[in-house]
């Protein structure tokens, strides 16, 4: 049974679904009269133009208020920070890629009821250089730099045998180390910036405090500070995917990677060509890397520049590869012998993970096929049309799954016999060998999460439950190359409740939860939903976490491209 209800703030413009069981044949909210139409089985047809999403944005530096509809929370207070790519040219030369974008910082302040917003852009080398010059002159994930025209035959035709020089263009995440914030891209460079005016402050080099050519925007922290991070390193001897920890503490002001250091080595299945990672897992006394089979060509990737290449073209799909998780104890470094395996499978943002009774529950968002990255052309997401459906449907979908993995297994564990004796999960996970383990996973979902095409973006009430037990978790569905609902999955009979209004794109649910929480989802969920179809139609929308329903939503007049993630910054 599907429940619609309006949330009593805007009538059926706005449409709240609770998905209170497994629904036959999909299905979709009607904004115009509230009925359950459709059958989602076959390919879309008819999707809205998303181009107005991945223009280039004007940075509003100073505070604008916002109108408030409907109630935000007074104990609401502090910021949700987003970043994301914001100006996609520069003078003649444009990006490729929607991950290519410079980023733009954006600040909705939130207090007794009120928001205001600012934005600013990064002021990263590539933003400096590329600007003075008025034209693209750093390379970045999807955009090749081409010769300077003002340099004679001979420096341009030398020029094409540089290195690609890693970009400082860190769009993708807010994070912290050391209770400061810094943005973050995948490569060894970030920036420290200034939470409350968003200026940029410093740019980090991680390789001047550890062995590593980049770091996920995608650390784990723990109860005590500490936080954990993923890096290669790139030398002779091949390559080496890395656990790194950063102590909780500062030694003076001017302190930020000081005492970093590698937990933990692994090599990978081949040094030539490792995986591509976006992020890991992590539970109370382990870290779990996801060797996927996205790889990445090391020699094409050096010869980018010689052959005209993007670092793109240089990652690459097996689907006959298996994918392998490494699990390492986060106390020792030690890795596990075990190593365990699973049918090819792409991730880029894992859940949680948490232990009991001597199992590593692993939730991760996966695909059958990790080609969509490659989707992500700028060509692509200004498609209209039919052209704009081709490329939507050919996508594979993100669905959550778990893993188990059984801890304890040693020679005398019997093989070819499922090992989880848990009750509660339909997942299998068997031995094959003294050291392998082949795992199968548990959908975390209903039929219904077709319909609203998978789940992505995954959030939790990370502060209490992050490496624990938990029951909730958010994310936004993808009936669309962008967000376009926000979905909550409870994990104890797997049903949904959903916030959708059709033609608008929400960013990633972010929860926040209230001074006196109780349950696990006290709280609210924040996000940032923008529309293609409406000049200036940004708002930041306040659902009740724990119904689902509109609180209310903060107006802003400003255009704002679609972004990748962000965090709540609550005042001190």
């Amino acid at each position: 049974m599907v429940r619609i209800t309006s949330t009593g703030l805007y009538g059926l413009d706005s449409i709240h679904l609770s998905i209170m069981s497994p629904v036959n044949n999909g299905v979709c909210a009607d904004k115009t009269n509230g009925k359950v139409t459709g059958d989602t089985s076959a390919a879309l047809k008819g999707l809205e133009t998303i181009a107005p999403l991945v223009r280039t944005a004007e940075e509003t530096p100073d505070p604008i208020p916002a109108e408030v509809q409907g109630t935000i929370p007074h104990w609401i207070d502090g910021s949700l920070l987003r970043n994301g790519p914001g100006k996609f040219e520069f003078g003649e030369t444009h990006y490729n890629h929607w991950f290519d974008g410079m980023a733009l910082l954006h600040q909705f302040k939130v207090k007794e009821g009120q928001v205001t917003y600012r934005s600013r852009f990064l002021h990263s080398d590539a933003y400096t250089k590329n600007s003075e010059q008025d034209r693209i002159v750093i390379s970045e994930f999807g955009t090749i730099t081409m010769p300077d025209p003002c340099k004679n035959i001979f420096q341009r035709f030398f020029s094409r045998f540089e290195i690609l020089k890693p970009t400082d263009n860190a769009n993708v995440s807010f994070v912290k180390y050391k209770g400061d914030y810094y943005v973050s891209t995948e490569t060894h460079l970030m920036h420290r910036v200034d939470p409350e005016n968003l200026e940029t402050l410093q740019q980090v080099d991680w390789s001047k405090f550890i062995a590593v050519n980049g770091a996920t925007a995608h650390p784990h922290y723990a109860p005590d500070g500490t936080t954990f991070n993923m890096g290669n390193s790139y030398g002779g001897k091949g390559t080496t995917y890395n656990i790194i920890s950063i102590p909780p503490e500062k030694s003076d002001q001017e302190d930020t990677l000081k005492g970093a250091k590698i937990l933990c080595s692994i090599l990978p299945a081949n040094k030539s060509q490792p995986s591509y990672y976006h992020s890991f897992a992590m539970s109370e006394n382990f870290v779990v890397f996801i060797e996927q089979p996205i790889k990445m060509d090391l020699l094409r990737i050096v010869t980018c520049k010689m052959r005209g290449k993007t670092l793109s073209d240089a990652i690459y799909w097996d689907p006959n590869l298996e994918t392998i998780l490494h699990v390492i104890d986060k106390r020792t470094g030690e890795a596990s012998p075990v190593k365990y395996y699973a049918k090819a499978f792409a991730t880029f943002h894992q859940i949680n993970a948490f232990e009991e009774d001597g199992f590593l529950m692993l939730d991760l968002c996966c695909s059958d096929d990790g080609q969509a990255i490659n989707i992500y052309l700028l060509q692509n997401l200004r498609k209209s049309g039919e052209a704009l459906d081709e490329v939507y449907n050919s996508m594979s979908r993100a669905f959550p799954r778990r893993f188990v993995l059984p801890l304890n297994v040693t020679q005398e564990t019997p093989t070819d016999q499922n090992l989880n004796t848990r009750s509660s999960s339909t997942a299998t996970c068997i031995k094959t060998s003294d050291t392998q383990v082949f795992c199968q996973h548990e959908d975390l979902h209903g039929e219904d999460l077709h319909q609203y095409g998978g789940l992505e973006f995954p959030r939790i009430n990370y502060e209490r439950y992050n490496t624990k037990p938990y029951r909730y978790f958010y994310g936004c569905g993808f009936r669309h190359l962008f967000g376009d609902s926000l979905l909550k999955m409870d994990l104890k009979d797997k049903m949904l409740k959903v916030w959708y209004q059709k033609g608008l794109f929400p960013s990633e649910p972010v929860f926040v939860p209230s001074p006196d929480a109780v349950e696990e989802d006290d709280g609210v969920i924040l996000s940032v939903v923008l529309s293609p179809s409406q000049d200036k139609g940004t708002f930041l929308l306040v659902l009740n976490a724990k119904t689902f329903e509109e609180l209310g939503r903060a107006n802003v007049a400003v255009n704002m491209p679609y972004g990748f993630h962000g965090t709540f910054n609550a005042s001190a």
